[in-house]
């Protein structure tokens, strides 16, 4: 068995009953789960200080001094274990709220110790919380040099005598043990190009470094490493998919795409969108499964891509299917093209949780018979009772929104997997595109359709409502609509925020009938009752939309010229900008109002800051993942972490476009690594995959 598969608990200073509590309390089980426990920070205890010379804004400091009176005030909850500590300039108090029979038997009163905590200020006095204790003598004989490691821990394993600082001394004890396993894998050239440290050094100096440089060099390598082993799974699995997974190939170019394009099309494509559209239909016409993302900022034109690649399938004899995440924007999504799709015959419906029984087993029976050509609808399209005749391409929007498994119910529509085109409406960083999306092919549509003007974007506080409402009367006199969106549907006690329904009578009073007609939608509606009412706005009988974010995406209103955000603050930026987009889709000048209260969190004026300041989806994208990292912006906790222990997506692209394209340059020369050189990678990466589940098939 390889050392590293070791369990735990034969690690000197474990033993079974830690060993069960480090793997329930950190998830640690083997030597390798431990060897990659990576400290979280690194301090300098190289220096002492002396107590006459603290000041208030010290961080962590050294101090070698004598142990005093122990007490033990207080009881219940509210014990505590005090101690005087002193040198020969001064004295502190030591305290500890947890753990107090612990710490109290492992003390020596009299002994000279080495401290180190950080101090804070009690009725103009310093003292030193939970501070960390080490007899001298104990101190001398393992003598901490430039950097030490600060590990994380929990209060149940610093009860049980494995603090942060004990951790630390078990990879002291792992370490050695692993000099001889811890082999080479990466081959020589590719050391010497990146300039890269040995793999055993790299873990050395990760845990007990010599210096910042050497610490930052094995940093540098084993994120390397991580970013490699991601980049080798998405496009092994991308090179697998296209060499074992046969799809339709769509060879013919008929009358259903030629005469949209030339007789039916309202508006000349971009050149983004003419752009992704020759690589779908490369794609399509090569006999091999399309597996695409197309992403695209807010009215980009992704619908009519979709649409154009939909009629290419219809002109191979194949039917064609649209997944949305919600009912409002299948409606949306089936509107818009049955009318642009009227004019060429195509047989088109709708299917969501509210279709009649009737019209369901309708559906059912022409998708069968294969008289209907184009099916929208929502994860209804997924149940097994939907069964196509010959389903060829499969869109799915907003794509994230979907668990795997759901979008994975897709592929067995027909005898081989349709091609599946997702589509997403949120701007995705480079780096996410590169890790997450990395096994699709990704195309952009990165330009605004001609004659769009910026929407201007405004911070407004609470204070400054009566001047939005007078901005907004003007816009309405002018025979523009507008859009009001709020967080919550009632109140709530707990946060300050202004509510749907407080919102909606306050904007009646303000503009009142017959010269103003308000619509109200949110999520506890039927949504027969949303859609009557969303058809009031979009036909022009109402002035003002009140909602909460059920509007988000896919309403489309050229004529609503501004959108106020009420209690702006609470919405992440990744909404703010999709809310912004249901304005700006018309020839006029477009307004974003984003309202908010005066106490604001620093996250919340950076989110507020960014938007006042660009209008672009893939810096937003960027400012969001910097504020809430990879994991939450697209949903991808659903389907597996990354796993990443040490690099970060937000603050390490460059090591990562360096690994994606030292994969990819290996995988074009060398595509099963049966060079002599690559055969240690070969083997590292069977280890790191053998207990992966393979989704990668699966856009």
């Amino acid at each position: 068995m390889n050392l590293l598969e070791t369990s735990i608990e034969y690690l000197k200073g474990v033993g079974p009953k830690r060993g069960q509590l480090l793997k329930k309390e950190l998830g640690l089980s083997n030597y390798s789960d431990l060897l990659h426990f990576f400290p979280f920070r690194y301090v300098d205890r190289s220096h002492f200080h002396k107590i006459n010379g603290l000041i208030s804004a010290t961080t962590e400091v050294q101090i070698v001094g004598t142990l005093g009176v122990i007490k033990e005030q207080g009881a219940g909850p509210k014990k505590r274990l005090t101690a005087q500590f002193s040198d020969e300039t001064g004295s502190v108090e030591l305290i500890w709220f947890k753990g107090v029979k612990w710490v109290k038997d492992s003390l020596k009163i009299g002994s000279t110790y080495v401290l180190y905590g950080k101090p804070s200020v009690y009725q103009n006095r310093f003292n030193f919380p939970h501070p960390e204790l080490e007899l001298l003598n104990d101190f001398k004989a393992n003598p901490i040099n430039g950097l030490q490691p600060v590990y994380p821990s929990t209060e149940r394993l610093s009860n049980q005598g494995l603090n942060g600082k004990a951790i630390g001394k078990l990879l002291k004890n792992l370490l050695p043990q692993l000099q001889n396993t811890l082999q080479e894998y990466l081959p020589d050239y590719l050391i010497k190009k990146y300039r890269l440290k040995g793999c055993r050094e790299a873990y050395n100096q990760v845990h007990f470094p010599a210096n910042i440089e050497e610490l930052e060099k094995a940093q540098r390598r084993l994120k390397f490493d991580e970013f490699l082993f991601l980049q080798f799974e998405l496009l092994q699995q991308k090179q697998l998919h296209r060499e074992t997974i046969k799809g339709f190939a769509f060879k013919n170019l008929g009358s259903y795409f030629n005469d949209f394009y030339k007789q039916v099309l309202p508006f000349t494509l971009t050149g983004a969108q003419q752009r992704v559209l020759k690589e779908i239909r490369k794609d399509l016409r090569q006999g091999i499964h399309m597996n695409r993302l197309v992403q695209g900022d807010v009215g980009s034109g992704k619908t009519i891509v979709a649409l154009m690649a939909m009629l290419m399938a219809l002109d191979n004899n194949f039917q064609a299917c649209l997944m949305a995440p919600t009912e409002i924007l299948a409606n949306q999504h089936f509107s818009s093209l049955k009318e642009l799709t009227q004019p060429l015959g195509v047989e088109i419906a709708l299917l969501t949780g509210s279709t009649k029984s009737a019209e369901r087993r309708k559906i059912h029976e022409q998708l069968e018979n294969g008289t209907l050509k184009i099916l929208i609808g929502t994860h209804a399209l997924i149940e097994d009772k939907v069964k196509f005749k010959n389903l060829g391409l499969a869109v799915v929007d907003e794509q994230h929104k979907f668990g795997v498994a759901q979008r994975a119910s897709l592929w067995k529509k027909n005898s081989l997997p349709p091609h599946i085109l997702v589509m997403t409406a949120t701007p995705i960083p480079r780096t996410l595109a590169m890790s997450v999306y990395g096994h699709l092919d990704i195309s952009v549509i990165d330009e605004l359709p001609p004659g769009r003007k910026e929407i201007e974007t405004h911070h407004r506080y609470d204070s400054s409502r009566l001047q939005v409402f007078g901005f907004m009367k003007q816009q309405i006199e002018l025979g523009r609509q507008v859009y009001v969106v709020y967080p919550l549907i009632e109140e709530s006690e707990k946060m300050d925020y202004k509510d749907l329904m407080d919102g909606y009578e306050s904007i009646e009073r303000a503009f009142p009938k017959p010269n103003c007609q308000i619509s109200i939608v949110h999520g506890r509606m039927t949504a027969e009752a949303k859609e009557i009412e969303m058809q009031r706005f979009v036909k022009g009988q109402t002035q003002i939309m009140v909602a909460t974010t059920v509007i988000e995406v896919g309403v489309n209103v050229p004529n609503a010229s501004i959108m106020v955000i009420e209690s702006s603050e609470r919405f992440g930026l990744s909404q703010l900008h999709q809310l912004r987009g249901r304005v700006g889709r018309g020839a006029e000048q477009s307004y974003c109002i984003l309202m908010s209260s005066y106490k604001l969190s620093a996250n919340a004026k950076t989110r507020l800051k960014t938007m006042v300041e660009t209008n672009d989806g893939f810096k937003i994208s960027e400012v969001d993942m910097k504020l809430r990292g990879p994991g939450d912006l697209m949903g991808t906790r659903q389907s597996g972490d990354l796993n990443l222990k040490l690099a970060s997506l937000v603050l390490d692209g460059a090591i990562l476009e360096q690994a994606r394209l030292c994969v990819q340059k290996i995988l074009n020369n060398d595509p099963q690594l049966a060079l002599m050189p690559h055969q240690p990678l070969k083997r590292k990466l069977q280890e790191k995959l053998a207990d992966k589940t393979q989704w990668g098939k699966i856009s």
